[in-house]
């Protein structure tokens, strides 16, 4: 095989992509994904003990936080940034090892290699990384659970990085994250210790959440409920996608009076619920579903696309000329916008210059959709929800958060939330929501029957209403809340989330369409008998069990 990537929930064949990603990610950039991880591996070692001795690590934390979340699925397809940055990773260890007394790492015999190894070109690079990729721990069972917990890690440090844009920090969160990273290697360890590093990890999923979710409510204010147009203006327009709020800001105030309309696109609707871009008048809507769709989608829009973080799919040449990647994303032959200089905006004149001489973009869609039910709205309607409750008019709760993907099966989403009966209200965050958003499916004394947290990034907050439900509840089990989890995953956030709510206590998580592959049977029995996951049947027999 040329390649093993099994990280997503459409690995081929449900096993794994061994010739190129599903995602359409080359076989070489696939094993230099696994080579950069092996690097920061040593490189979280070395920044351990040189934390210990109380030297500051600011540069290592963001070096690891940033490399992890460029090898999340559908982030960065460019061979030449792996290799640079492997090559980067090698130099800060080494420097770091200067740092601290070579006593102090040099007895470490399971991460020797990791700390030691070294090599001057790219064919010594791709034939390292067949050495240590993920098929290099032998026993299928520690396999597993390592690289369930370095999928979590990459989620995690996706929340930690977006937090960190803000100027949000946690050293102690990072400290884990390196920690964990060092433990994969540790063939010492046994299956248990193991699995309870899989809790630790979901234990610090849900601390970064709560970093990111304090970062941008500080910075952009609580969400609020709001109606956003679908439809589309007559002005030429530029499509955001992806997640960073930061980058959206900057673009807006750089586009402001300019004639160009600036729509969201996937993971960005929910920017439309926070109170200070609501000052643009050229913030005009969203434009179009989830990521997978984005073949037809940005090709219709007929203006520039700004990706911002992950959900890159490989481009159409009839679009690739008006594609523009900042931030970790990076796709061959696409515009790169370089990252903010210190105290200042990034620079996105191009992408406005281009926008002036597009049309503006085709209406594939007339209507609007209702979001803004993040945390501390939903506790500010807490009475009335809790009436709602107590009265029978919300029998049930379903939390549908997660990823969309391109799998037919995933119509299941749709015909599940139709399917469920009036007394229900669905919760939601992440793009799983694009499944029955724009569904009509009423409301229930004024509450809406969809209420949607906002992106992936704010499922912390269907955790925080359901603590606070069981408070009010006056419950001592927060599995006895009326509520039912039927998840939607994709990649490597969702698998934070999972854990996140694993660490919480929740039970009886419904996952889909598909398990995840990495799960070794032995693994998946553990999570069936421990927390009660299962995957999703049929409509009707999910139901039943749900409700």
């Amino acid at each position: 095989m040329s390649m093993f990537c099994f990280q997503c929930q459409e690995t081929a064949q449900g096993k794994g992509c061994t010739k190129q990603g599903v995602c359409g990610k080359p076989a070489q950039v696939a094993n230099l994904q696994d080579l950069f991880i092996y690097a920061l591996k040593g490189v979280s070692a070395i920044s351990l003990k040189a934390e210990e001795k109380g030297i500051k690590q600011d540069e290592a934390n963001s070096f690891i936080l940033t490399g992890l979340f460029s090898t999340i699925t559908n982030v960065n397809f460019k061979d030449d940034y792996f290799v640079s940055k492997i090559q980067k990773a090698l130099e800060l260890r080494d420097r770091l090892k200067n740092e601290v007394d070579e006593s102090e790492w040099a007895s470490a015999v399971s991460l020797q290699d990791a700390l030691t190894w070294t090599s001057s070109s790219v064919t010594e690079f791709e034939q390292k990384a067949k050495d240590i990729g993920v098929l290099a721990t032998e026993n299928e069972d520690v396999r597993s659970l390592r690289q369930l917990i370095t999928y979590g890690l990459k989620g995690l440090a996706a929340y930690v990085e977006h937090a960190c844009v803000l100027g949000y920090k946690d050293d102690a969160i990072n400290s884990f994250i390196k920690k964990a990273l060092v433990a994969t290697l540790d063939d010492s360890l046994s299956a248990d210790e193991l699995t309870a590093l899989v809790l630790e990890t979901g234990k610090n999923g849900v601390a970064g959440m709560a970093l990111l979710d304090k970062a941008n409510a500080t910075t952009y204010g609580t969400p609020e409920i709001t109606t956003v147009p679908i439809g589309v203006k007559d002005n030429p327009g530029i499509l955001i996608s992806g997640h960073d709020l930061k980058d959206l800001e900057e673009l807006l105030e750089q586009t402001k009076g300019s004639g160009v309309d600036v729509y969201t696109h996937g993971e960005m609707l929910p920017a439309h619920y926070y109170p200070p871009f609501k000052k643009y008048d050229n913030f005009v809507g969203n434009y179009g579903n989830a990521w997978w769709q984005q073949k037809t989608e940005f090709e219709s829009f007929n203006g520039p696309i700004l990706l911002t973080t992950n959900c890159l799919i490989p481009p159409k040449e009839t679009y690739i000329g008006r594609l523009y990647t900042t931030g970790l994303v990076g796709y061959p032959g696409v515009k790169h916008i370089p990252d903010r200089a210190p105290g200042k905006m990034k620079d996105f004149s191009a992408i406005i210059a281009q926008a002036k001489q597009c049309p503006p973009p085709q209406e594939i869609e007339k209507g609007e959709i209702v979001g803004g039910f993040a945390h501390a709205t939903v506790l500010s309607l807490a009475e009335k929800v809790v009436d709602a409750v107590k009265s029978g008019a919300i029998k049930r709760f379903i939390v549908m958060a997660g990823c969309d993907g391109r799998m037919k099966s995933r119509i299941y989403f749709t015909e599940f939330a139709k399917a469920l009966p009036q007394d229900t209200v669905i919760l939601t965050a992440g793009c799983a929501k694009y499944r029955y958003n724009k569904l009509d499916l009423g409301d229930i004394g004024g509450i809406p029957r969809v209420l949607d947290a906002g992106q992936c990034n704010d499922s912390y907050s269907l955790a925080v209403i359901a603590l606070k439900l069981k408070e009010v509840f006056e419950l001592n089990d927060i599995n006895e809340l009326p509520i039912s989890y039927n998840i939607g995953w994709y990649e490597q956030k969702s698998v934070i989330v999972l854990l996140g709510l694993l660490y919480l206590g929740i039970k009886n998580i419904h996952l889909g369409p598909t398990l995840p592959a990495f799960l070794s049977p032995n693994v998946a029995d553990l999570l069936v008998q421990n927390f009660g996951i299962a995957g999703i049947t049929t409509v009707e027999d999910d139901l039943k069990v749900m409700l």
